[in-house]
């Protein structure tokens, strides 16, 4: 299968070759974008030509230049008049077409070069699609993509052979490093990343992992929509949830040259539905540490903007971000508050919400990119069916409230992470007097014991203090009883537990965790 570039330059390629007279590239790579025609127009004949307001004309392949031709309008005329085989390039031309005349003068252009005896292209080259609809019917329009990870390759090895050979570079030698390299790079131009690996260089004498994803988290917070999550959560941080542990780690493979070679596809994602509390963030936010990817949140609220037809637009900025600086992971947080109101959406906000949710699952059930879409979700049905059905996720896992074993693990976790040895607490008799709390509701047991100990002068923390506390706390499962028991009734047949079965974890022993 042929790679990005080759996939957009060859694009390029056959509209000059087919006479294509306006073509439209919504590119920020202005050089690699010119590198390209100016390689086309060497093998086509033709001579390739750059305006801009600041240089006026330019040529890129050795000819004459014209700089005093600045004028948007006059550019076009002198195109017109150029007596000989062209590609020209507008450079940040998109300004100039809110302009009626130069909207005119193009469609004349459009009509002269069809019907001309030389071979002329006026390319119009801007970092975003911006043109009026009278000329649309005209134009050609690509999207040049980013490098692809050949391109990327390429550039390391460029960046890599710029070093002294007595500095022990460590991608000149290790495949897998070399790999890793380029994937955590994809989602940058050409020049971020040649800009990212140098420094690298200067700040770690090697290609660090750490500085290239701290790069993508800018190209990130440009795009205004989607958060990059940074997070130090591990999967010895979640408590449980073996069998979803279990699938992730088999999952985490997929993503590896060798595994795309043995014909495995990028998984798609999962959806977490379950009881609240119960560790579907804190899973999420583990999965982008365990996998070395970053972690995206899209804050759904963001994406619904006031102007009519916006909010459809962010949603797909978002996605194209997303695709960007893949492989990554795209978490959305509680999506039935998103999307719950896509069927009376027709009523109450002119079907805008129906609208950017059709855009979000029909991107989730064709997307060929590597990001893995986790969504959690804790009313199910509150959630569009069409969002359930088969395709849209690799699957579909119930969190339910941990089970004696996975309490065990979770007050060992949080005492732990409190600098106490959760050895020397009995917890056994913390288990049983726990019985239907949540993940959470343990977190919150151990915080407010603590409270408690550091009032009464920071006396330690004991088995005693913990058991008070748990007495003080009514759980959700209490109040929430009739939503729990339908939620696990829904389950039993329509999603996959996270977690052993009591029956399973007996026969693996309490506490034992799975190879993940």
């Amino acid at each position: 299968m042929a790679h990005q570039e080759t996939n957009s330059r060859e694009e390029l390629e056959y509209l000059i070759r087919a006479r294509y007279a306006l073509i439209y590239v919504v590119s920020s790579e202005e050089e690699r974008v010119e590198g390209a025609l100016r390689e086309i127009g060497a093998t086509r004949g033709r001579k390739v030509m750059a305006w801009s307001i600041t240089e006026g004309f330019v040529s890129l392949d050795g000819g004459p230049s014209f700089s005093d031709l600045r004028d948007p309008l006059k550019a076009l005329d002198f195109i017109a008049n150029f007596e000989d085989d062209v590609i020209c390039v507008l450079r940040d031309y998109h300004p100039y077409l809110k302009d009626p005349s130069i909207v005119r003068r193009l469609r004349d252009l459009h009509r002269q070069f069809k019907e001309g005896d030389y071979n002329q292209h006026a390319v119009l080259l801007s970092p975003v699609p911006n043109f009026p609809p009278e000329i649309e019917k005209e134009l050609a329009v690509i999207d040049y993509d980013l490098p692809d990870r050949e391109v990327l390759e390429q550039i390391v090895w460029k960046v890599a052979q710029s070093v002294d050979e007595s500095v022990d570079l460590v991608v000149k030698r290790d495949t897998r490093r070399r790999e890793a390299v380029v994937e955590a790079a994809l989602g940058l131009t050409a020049e971020e990343a040649e800009s990212v690996f140098a420094k690298s260089l200067v700040k770690t004498r090697d290609f660090d992992i750490d500085t290239i994803l701290a790069e993508k988290k800018g190209i990130i917070r440009k795009s205004g929509i989607l958060e990059f999550y940074q997070t130090d959560d591990k999967f010895s941080d979640v408590g449980g949830l073996e069998v979803m542990k279990a699938w992730l780690g088999k999952r985490k493979a997929a993503f590896y040259r060798d595994a795309r070679d043995f014909g495995l596809p990028a998984p798609k994602g999962i959806l977490l539905i379950g009881v609240p509390g119960c560790g579907k963030s804190l899973t999420a936010k583990a999965i982008g540490a365990m996998w070395h990817m970053p972690l995206l949140r899209l804050d759904v609220g963001k994406v619904m903007g006031s102007l009519v037809g916006s909010s459809e637009e962010n949603m797909r900025r978002a996605i194209k971000t997303a695709e960007a600086v893949a492989p990554a992971i795209l978490w959305l947080d509680e999506l039935e508050k998103a999307f719950s109101g896509t069927k009376s959406s027709g009523q109450t906000d002119g079907g805008t919400s129906a609208r950017v949710f059709g855009t979000f699952i029909t991107w989730l059930q064709e997307k060929q990119s590597s990001v893995f879409v986790i969504a959690t979700a804790n009313d199910v049905k509150s959630l569009p069916p069409e969002l359930l059905r088969k395709g849209r996720f690799d699957e579909i896992f119930f969190v339910d409230l941990p089970s004696p074993a996975e309490r065990r693990q979770i007050f060992k976790i949080h005492i732990d992470k409190k600098k106490r040895a959760s050895a020397e607490f009995d917890l056994d008799a913390l288990v049983g007097a726990s019985q239907g709390f949540s993940g959470s509701e343990i977190e919150q047991v151990v915080v407010s014991a603590l409270y408690d100990c550091y009032e009464e002068d920071r006396a330690d923390l004991t088995t005693e203090r913990l058991l008070k506390s748990i007495e003080e706390i009514i759980p959700l499962s209490y109040t929430m009883k009739e939503g729990i028991d339908a939620m696990r009734d829904w389950s039993k047949s329509r999603a996959r537990k996270a977690s052993l079965d009591e029956e399973d974890e007996r026969e693996a022993g309490v506490g034992r965790k799975l190879e993940i």
